[in-house]
């Protein structure tokens, strides 16, 4: 009954929601940016086949470029929160693209190695700042039964940025030089800047935002904000779940977006006029995996099963269909070989999104941000250590059998991992004075 009455509640509140709609163009900036950081990620994997014949990397340096990104990324993740709310949301933002506009312009001019591996470390810390970012301007924009909704919109940038890179940086690359696809995409990133520094303000300062609006977006109670330091959460075995399901599965999601490109052109020959099409297929299944994972464990919860076995059973799904990605390495056929990844895509986004919600699951709202940020450190250290890994593999065996047997045994190893340590999911306990 409390539930039915909560959801009345929310409704009767949707439909009492003021004409203005300005705080939908504060998240369409969001959806941008994030778009344009995924794209990107993105654009270096495309063109690395094209770069290693120009510039001349071998496996092992070409780890290593993609590491000095990982390190810088997880070290800022560690600085970002605090950055953000020290400086505001406003300039904060505005900061970490312009640091963003410069390391991307800086990888148009690269020419060496190490060169690439400077541009891709200033890359990293740039980019650490924009979920914290994100996730704030939210908080100060929406109410709470919207935040899931503007959350969800934002985010959905990640996979658009996957998806545009392959069908637009081959032509650029093409037509005008493998530079301009890094120099067209600092243009934007200007561009943004601008738009934001227009446009964004907190909403009680804000003269374009009608006082209705202003009125439904700090309809909520005021909260007390109380920072959890990371000594109140590590000691707590829900903690290392959480970070080990990061730490063991992250990696595999990096090696797609790095790897990818270099391993069509390697296995099947793929050049780069033709690699956009096949990773179009591979993210737009990944987007539906995203959807689908979050779908079963709600589904579940429906017909009375527990959290705990919705969560996990969700997740073990997930485990279970990214196996067949061994095969990827060595079927015959093209599109079999594509299908196969695009799977294994779709599970991790699946897995990713069940993962994100045990932290909610298991700890208070008030931790949840500091958790996330902790496991996602603890995702971008493996992701380096893997980057390194791959590079040395690949250049001693010449061959992608060994990186996918590891990617498809990685999830079942973390869901082991997650059931020792948090067997039941059970909420923890943080004093106030936490």
């Amino acid at each position: 009954m409390l539930t039915g009455t909560k959801s009345l509640a929310a409704a009767g509140r949707l439909k009492q929601a003021p004409p203005g709609r300005y705080r939908w163009r504060i998240c369409a900036l969001l959806f941008f940016v994030t778009t344009l950081i995924y794209l990107d990620r993105q654009v270096l994997g495309v063109l690395a086949p094209e770069l290693q014949r120009v510039i001349g990397w071998n496996e092992v340096q070409y780890g290593n470029i993609v590491s000095a990104f990982q390190v810088a990324y997880a070290l800022g993740l560690l600085l970002a929160g605090r950055f953000i709310d020290g400086v505001g949301t406003r300039l904060g933002y505005a900061l970490a693209i312009a640091l963003w506009t410069f390391a991307t312009t800086g990888q148009s001019l690269a020419r060496t190695v190490l060169a690439f591996a400077v541009a891709r470390f200033v890359l990293g810390l740039a980019e650490a700042p924009n979920f914290p970012a994100a996730i704030k301007t939210v908080a100060e924009w929406f109410p709470k039964n919207e935040r899931a909704l503007a959350t969800g919109i934002f985010n959905s940038g990640a996979n658009i940025g996957a998806i545009v890179a392959p069908l637009t940086a081959p032509w650029i690359a093409i037509h005008f030089g493998w530079p301009w696809a890094f120099v067209f995409m600092a243009a934007i990133g200007v561009v943004w800047i601008a738009l934001w520094v227009s446009n964004y303000r907190r909403p009680e300062k804000h003269t374009k935002l009608s006082p209705a609006e202003l009125r439904y977006i700090q309809s909520d109670p005021s909260e007390p904000v109380v920072a959890v330091p990371w000594s109140k959460l590590l000691p707590h075995r829900q903690t290392w779940a959480f970070i080990a399901g990061k730490f063991l599965t992250d990696p595999v999601w990096w090696f797609f977006l790095y790897w990818l490109p270099k391993f069509l052109n390697t296995r099947f020959g793929l050049t780069l006029s033709a690699l956009g099409w096949p990773l179009v297929v591979v993210y737009t299944m990944s987007m539906g995996g995203s959807i689908a994972g979050g779908w079963l464990s709600a589904r579940l919860l429906e017909r009375g099963w527990s959290l705990n076995a919705a969560r996990k059973t969700a997740m073990l799904t997930c485990a279970l269909t990214v196996l067949p990605i061994v095969f990827a390495a060595t079927a015959r056929n093209f599109w079999v070989s594509v299908t196969l990844v695009g799977l294994a895509a779709a599970s991790h986004q699946g897995w990713s999104a069940n993962l994100f919600t045990l932290a909610s699951d298991m700890f208070p709202k008030r931790a949840v941000a500091s958790v996330v940020g902790i496991g996602g450190f603890g995702g971008a250290v493996a992701s380096s250590l893997t980057a390194t890994f791959t590079g040395f593999v690949l250049q001693i065996t010449g061959s992608y059998f060994p990186m996918f047997v590891i990617a498809g045994c990685a999830y079942l190893l973390a869901l082991l991992v997650v059931q020792l340590l948090a067997p039941r999911l059970e909420p923890v306990q943080l004093s106030e004075a936490a």
